[in-house]
């Protein structure tokens, strides 16, 4: 076999790829109704923390020459589009790192975003800041009641501190905008269940 059939293979193979992985990157926030999940945001947001960024610092692309590099820059008012600066908040919360993560959400300039409100109600909720992340829910509920991560959230905060009656209602409130199957109502049912025993 000459060189050209093994490129044309290869090239081919490229092709079939990169069909597969677009529609999975285009799907982006899974149908969540409303608000991107931590974990969901845009595959190519870089995380401050794995690019080895100090606390306190988001990662900008910068050109040089036509050459395009991220580097580490302080977290302050303007650096980043808000877009970017709630990618990379996401990104921090969903690797563990709340106040960081709280840092860099305060930064999104527009803050009336239910996923930015989102975010921050679960950052402050996994940092054991209960009432505070409660605040947080409801905002994002207030401006999107159709919000049914915020209403998992919210409920697997209720379950946590032993208010079932609370998650149960916020349970039965996703299952009303997207039934029984989508993962919210079972991400939720599982925590109140582990709460119940």
């Amino acid at each position: 076999m000459n060189h050209y059939s093994t490129a044309l293979r290869t090239l081919l193979f490229a092709s079939a790829l990169s069909f597969a992985v677009v529609p999975a990157l285009a799907a982006g926030t899974g149908g969540d109704s409303g608000g991107t999940s931590p974990g969901t945001g845009n595959t190519n947001t870089p995380s401050p923390k794995k690019l080895k960024c100090k606390s306190g610092y988001v990662v900008k692309s910068v050109t040089v020459d036509g050459v395009t590099k991220r580097k580490c820059v302080r977290a302050t008012a303007g650096v980043l589009p808000d877009k970017e600066l709630f990618e990379q908040g996401n990104a921090l919360a969903q690797e563990g790192e709340y106040d960081w993560a709280l840092q860099v959400l305060a930064l999104v300039r527009d803050q009336n975003q239910p996923d930015v409100q989102n975010m921050q109600g679960y950052s402050h909720r996994k940092s054991g800041r209960l009432e505070v992340a409660i605040g947080y829910y409801r905002k994002a509920l207030a401006l999107n009641p159709d919000f049914v991560r915020a209403r998992e959230y919210l409920g697997e905060g209720y379950a946590s501190a032993g208010r079932l009656d609370l998650a149960r209602m916020e349970l039965a409130e996703i299952e009303k905008r997207c039934g029984v199957t989508c993962t919210e109502y079972k991400d939720l049912s599982e925590a109140i269940a582990r709460a119940s025993n």
